[in-house]
Parts: structure tokens; C-alpha cells; sequence
């Protein structure tokens, strides 16, 4: 980054960064949800067992922000360690569901 860059960057106030990083989080909601909704429903628990692996790594990010921030940071840590537990247990639910389907009756 060039001086002009960082003295820019210096200058945005904490309004301006809570703008962005809404903006940022409004737009991400609408892509996931229309990207979410163009899923064919056959495979929707693959996808939802693959994403177990992502949501763990999630949950090591919460359990940073949880041990290395003050204050808010431990509630959002807290809250983001049972959200991403909460999608991983039922991702496993979902798929050990669907295997079941395919195993043969006896």
C-alpha cells in the first residue's frame, strides 16, 4: 500500500467501517440465499455433509475470537461456537439419515 493508501484508510471513522462491514453482511445474506434456494433438493444433504468440515474450522475462528477478544468478543465467540456446533451436529444428523435410507432391509 502507498502512503495516500494508509493515511485514506487511517481517516475512516468507525461509522464508515460499521457501513462497510454492514454492507458487506447484507449483500453476502442475499447471494447465500439465492444461491441456497437454486439447489435441487437431491442434493442438498450432500452438500450439507460436505459443509461439516467448513463449519468445524468455523468453530476454531469463534473459539480464537472467544478466547483472544474482551467483552463482546467472547459473547459473539460464544454465540458463533453454539451456532457452528449446532450446524454441525445436524449436518451429521441430516446425512447419517440419509444413509439410512439406502441401506437394505433385511
Amino acid at each position: 500500500m502507498t502512503a495516500a493508501e494508509l493515511t485514506m484508510l487511517a481517516q475512516t471513522t468507525l461509522a464508515d467501517k460499521v457501513i462497510m462491514a454492514l454492507t458487506v453482511f447484507v449483500l453476502a445474506t442475499f447471494v447465500g440465499l439465492e444461491v441456497i434456494s437454486q439447489i435441487p433438493t437431491m442434493l442438498h444433504t450432500p452438500l450439507m455433509s460436505g459443509t461439516n468440515a467448513i463449519h468445524g474450522i468455523v468453530i476454531l475462528g469463534a473459539l480464537y475470537i472467544a478466547f483472544q477478544g474482551g467483552g463482546i468478543g467472547v459473547m459473539i465467540g460464544t454465540a458463533a461456537i453454539v451456532a457452528g456446533t449446532l450446524n454441525v451436529i445436524g449436518g451429521f444428523v441430516v446425512t447419517d439419515r440419509m444413509l439410512r435410507m439406502f441401506k437394505r432391509k433385511k
